[in-house]
């Protein structure tokens, strides 16, 4: 059964698990898989297969990684909710041959649609970035 503070800690869990880089594994449990739909600035993936190509990209790119999140609000219906999200998202990336990497500072705003999955904990069944906003002095995307 969903409630507010399960799908907070989903989300809470979520963050703390990007900003570690723990083994895809860990994260799987955490999405729907025929149904996922992710939608990032730069790419629409399906299913774990799409998230696993992202996944193990963005890793080998991002590093240091910090997500605050700053607005978890859920709207619950039966075993289904629409979340809007937003996260402060900080991270250092390095794109070869540069001589420095750069350091992203921006507030992500998300709608997530979750379900109860399997272990009757949330999963992720849509997951949108709905826009960034750069902090003064940041890198950009």
């Amino acid at each position: 059964m969903l409630t507010e503070d399960s799908i907070k800690a989903m989300v809470a869990d979520w963050y703390q698990k990007l900003d570690v880089h723990v083994p895809m594994v860990e994260v799987l449990p955490l999405l729907a898989d025929k149904e996922l739909e992710m939608v990032f600035p730069e790419v629409t993936i399906y299913g774990h297969a799409g998230f696993e190509g992202w996944f193990q990209r963005v890793i080998r790119i991002f590093f240091d990684e910090v997500h605050t999140v700053k607005v978890a609000d859920a709207t619950i219906n039966g075993d289904t909710a629409d979340v809007k999200v937003v996260v402060q998202w900080e991270a250092s990336m390095w794109n070869a041959p540069e001589s420095r990497s750069k350091r992203i500072v921006a507030d992500a705003f998300q709608t997530w649609q979750v379900k109860t999955g399997p272990a009757g904990t949330p999963v992720i069944t849509r997951y949108v970035v709905d826009g960034l906003e750069y902090h003064e002095g940041s890198a950009t995307l």
